[in-house]
């Protein structure tokens, strides 16, 4: 947990992550909404499986996030949420009230950490509390015994212990006991940061009491500490403060603890717990009626509501520091809007067609009218067209800062290539598959690259290499994460789906193997880590990319490496294309995958076995696909015949296609066939012209699968 914290403090000066702050903010907003809705609505008695491991999962994305950009208390607090989170989710713990009260408080407390960080003027809360309490609750032995307290209660549960009225509270499993303790701190390049344990045992009430020792060394501090807490507790507060690595608990003697007392105010004991801090009146965002709220008393309930007034304020304050620096447009809106400009483009197309039928002289205003349309409507639809691309160089900016800390942190060599950055895609693609991709970089760092030196003993560099890459291909998008690491062991993941009661035979092929691991809380690590550890990865990789209609194939070598590819529709999407002419009909050609065109006479094209047909291309022979034949195109002897041939490569192959005319190259939207007609083989996608007329994209990856075959 302490290095965590440092994995957002290295940035290097090469990379500037600023750019991305307002994405972070306004993700994160949506996920404490998501968050604070799932609570409010989470019914105790019948917690759904669904519910609890989506909650997790917002908890998880938001201290993903803060750790990448280095806001350390963000990335605290939320690791002591999801750790409370993964013990409901798993069983280990009952949901009660008090858990969704201090999960509540806590996402208000998140709200004005960010609105801080975004520079809002906001002061930052403590929450140093908070963390005490939900470390208490995610270890207490007594979560289970909260359930149980008598429903008539005087006060709003807030802190872990359940606080009752004046009736005795219930018995409890076992007395916890105060221990004395040495704690050992260094030594430190700055003994400084030490002392904020001190402070702990200050700020925090029921934690025990602290003195300081006295020490030969100036880099060491040294404490004699009476606490009931467990060692894993102290650990999970001072790592806040110093590495894990610097803190020694050295125990002296153990004997029972007195219980903390809360005194109300009229002097009567008020109940019994580990934190004692004041309750009353803190309602946590509970509306009358809802799931979790425990009952009150009228004359409770009419004496706690003037005190609450201050903690509405306040979570009101902290909302209001979290401002949105852009404007969240739904995307059946924006392809509403493109689909209009569309409509529009095709009627100024019209328009100046006619106007070219009227006398200039006659009709001079008219025709500097129509001019000033047809280049407003040109500016108006690349505005448009713009608000929905984002380069891929946008996502992949995010990680190489990212691998570098997390690479550091785990004593690993990581290098990591990105290939297509320039590739555009849909914006909402962009926002769906950042998340994704986080999982598989990091689980590539995590479970696939050796450390160096076991590397060294396999034959291979010190340097593991994880290759991020997005290309256009056929009617969809491929994102490929590929790392040169141990890759999947076939028996590993066997032996783990049947620790978890997976059916998982011997005859299983390769591919369904691997696909174990998309399973929900699957996990090889063998210890839970910030990092790893979970189950929380590769199932929220499926969810998310299959929520997009589009499918996660994953290829390994034991010892060699894995490959995962993720494969979307082409929903929306500009591409540089070449336009040529077959017969009266127009196809577009990705530019990308175009290398030569050249003119050809009959005698340069020999016929094989089967009526297949090659070209003679630089002492080369290269297939010949005819699309004359491939989508019979009518012809007419007036055409004439097809003398260009344009070249393109696919899947490493290359192919020649036979074509009339290079009518030009120019940049094209992307529409979806499949999804507004059928999807068409060799056809990857259709494109408006400038007059209007619709012309096919063609799919080259399965022309060149055609000459195949």
């Amino acid at each position: 947990m302490g290095e965590m914290m440092n994995e957002g403090q290295n940035l290097g000066n090469d990379i500037d992550l600023s750019q991305f702050y307002s994405i972070f903010f306004e993700e994160a907003g949506e996920n404490l909404d998501q968050m604070e809705q799932m609570l409010l609505a989470l019914d105790l008695e019948k917690a759904d499986d669904e519910e609890l491991n989506a909650i997790f999962r917002c908890a998880h994305s938001i201290k993903g996030g803060a750790a990448t950009f280095g806001f350390a208390d963000v990335a605290e607090l939320t690791h002591q949420m999801e750790s409370l989170l993964d013990k409901l989710r798993r069983h280990e713990l009952t949901p009660t009230a008090a858990m969704v009260d201090v999960l509540l408080e806590s996402s208000d407390a998140l709200r004005g950490l960010l609105g801080a960080h975004q520079g809002r003027g906001v002061e930052p809360p403590a929450t140093a509390d908070l963390v005490a309490r939900i470390s208490v609750l995610a270890h207490s032995e007594d979560a289970e015994v909260e359930e149980e307290a008598p429903a008539p209660a005087p006060v709003v549960v807030a802190a872990p212990a359940p606080v009752a009225a004046p009736a005795p509270a219930p018995a409890r499993k076992a007395a916890k006991v105060e221990r004395e303790l040495e704690i050992h701190i260094g030594p430190l390049e700055n003994p400084a940061s030490a002392d904020g344990i001190a402070e702990l045992f200050r700020d925090i009430p029921g934690l025990g009491t602290v003195e300081a020792l006295p020490c030969d060394l100036s880099t060491r501090r040294v404490w004699r500490a009476r606490t009931s807490a467990s060692d894993s507790d102290l650990m999970d507060l001072f790592t806040f403060h110093v590495g894990k690595d610097d803190i020694r608990i050295v125990e002296q003697q153990a004997q029972p603890a007195a219980p903390n007392i809360t005194i109300g105010e009229d002097g009567e004991p008020m109940g019994t717990g580990h934190p004692n801090p004041t309750t009353e009146g803190r309602d946590y965002g509970f509306f009358e009626g809802a799931p979790g709220v425990p009952v009150r008393a009228a004359a409770t309930a009419e004496g706690a509501a003037p005190k609450a007034a201050p903690k509405v304020e306040a979570r009101a304050a902290a909302g209001a520091g979290l401002e949105s620096s852009t404007l969240r447009v739904s995307v059946s809106k924006v392809d509403q809007l493109i689909n209009l400009v569309g409509e529009l483009v095709i009627t100024q197309a019209m328009l100046a067609q006619k106007s070219r039928e009227l006398d200039d002289k006659d009709n001079q205003p008219l025709l500097a009218g129509l001019a000033d349309l047809d280049r407003n409507t040109r500016d108006l639809q690349e505005a448009v067209m713009s608000i929905r691309m984002i380069p891929m160089s946008v996502v992949f900016n995010r990680f190489p800062r990212m691998l570098r800390d997390l690479a550091t942190k785990l004593g690993k060599k990581v290098e990591l290539v990105t290939q297509g950055e320039s590739t555009e895609l849909d914006k909402g693609l962009v926002e769906k598959i950042t998340d994704p991709l986080t999982h598989l970089i990091r689980n590539s760092c995590d479970h696939g690259i050796e450390m160096p030196e076991e590397r060294r003993a396999k034959g291979k560099s010190e340097n593991g290499t994880i290759t991020l890459s997005a290309t256009h291909e056929g009617g969809s998008i491929l994102i490929e994460v590929r790392d040169d690491g141990k890759g999947l062991s076939r028996e590993k993941l066997l032996r783990k789906a049947r620790e978890k009661g997976i059916d998982a035979p011997d005859t299983l092929t390769d591919t369904e193997v691997w696909n174990l691991i998309f399973a929900p809380g699957f996990s090889t690590a063998e210890e839970v880590t910030d990092v790893s550890g979970r189950g929380v990865g590769m199932d929220v990789v499926k969810k998310n990319i299959a929520a997009l209609n589009g499918t996660v194939e994953i290829d390994s070598a034991e010892g060699f490496g894995m490959r995962v590819s993720v494969r979307l529709p082409l929903t929306l999407a500009i591409m540089d294309g070449m336009s040529v002419r077959v017969s009266d009909e127009v196809y577009i050609l990705p530019l990308s995958n175009v290398i030569e065109s050249f003119q050809i006479k009959p005698s340069d094209i020999n016929t094989m076995a089967q009526g297949a047909q090659v070209v003679k291309v630089r002492d080369e022979y290269m297939p010949v696909v005819e699309l004359e034949r491939v989508f019979q195109v009518p012809r007419f002897e007036f055409n004439g015949t097809s003398p260009i041939m344009v070249v393109v490569e696919a899947e490493g192959s290359r192919v020649a296609l036979m074509v009339d005319e290079l009518l030009g190259q120019q940049q094209v939207v992307i529409k979806n066939l499949e999804s507004n007609y059928r999807k068409v083989p060799n056809v990857s996608g259709a494109t408006i012209l400038g007059d209007g007329k619709v012309a096919l994209i063609l799919d080259t990856s399965g022309l060149v699968r055609r000459s195949r075959h």
